[in-house]
């Protein structure tokens, strides 16, 4: 399936959501310490509900030991900066979304990493600055399973 890598969230419950998320779709959900809160964190339980046990979740100390260990062929990383439409990607199963920090996305330095594939955006109308991080993933996981014909349903 696909992984979805957070670089250092910060918001308890959106990460709480993509953790429904991926237990819902079958993708991994891979978290970049540091974490903007503890992995116990009431909000994120809450936002969870009862998917945590249902979830692939794994924390990395940091994106090195992320790369290390997914040792992925093609990373996107979503970006309001991107060029290319999260919907004109022909995604492959273990490609791994990656996305950055509320409020302010993927720093310049892991955009600028070497095993990063391409820039992706998610279209939005002019003027808006971005999409909620959970939301973000779920649109593009859905899209990459979507192509997949929604495998395991």
């Amino acid at each position: 399936m696909f992984h979805v890598v957070f670089y250092e969230p910060r918001i308890p419950p959106n990460t709480g959501n993509a953790i429904r998320m991926v237990a819902a779709t079958g993708a991994h959900l891979h978290l970049i310490r540091p974490l903007g809160f503890d992995l116990d964190d009431a909000k994120l339980r809450r936002a969870g509900l009862d998917y945590h046990d249902l979830a692939n979740v794994t924390v990395h100390d940091d994106l090195a030991a992320a790369w290390a260990a997914l040792r992925p062929d093609r990373v996107f990383a979503f970006a309001t900066s991107g060029t290319t439409r999260h919907s004109d990607i022909a995604y492959r199963p273990g490609d791994v979304l990656l996305f950055g920090p509320e409020p302010t996305g993927l720093p310049p330095s892991v955009l600028a990493d070497p095993l990063v594939t391409d820039r992706v955006r998610i279209p939005m109308l002019a003027g808006r600055r971005s999409l909620n991080l959970s939301n973000s993933a779920a649109v593009a996981v859905y899209e990459a399973w979507r192509q997949h014909d929604y495998r395991g349903v």
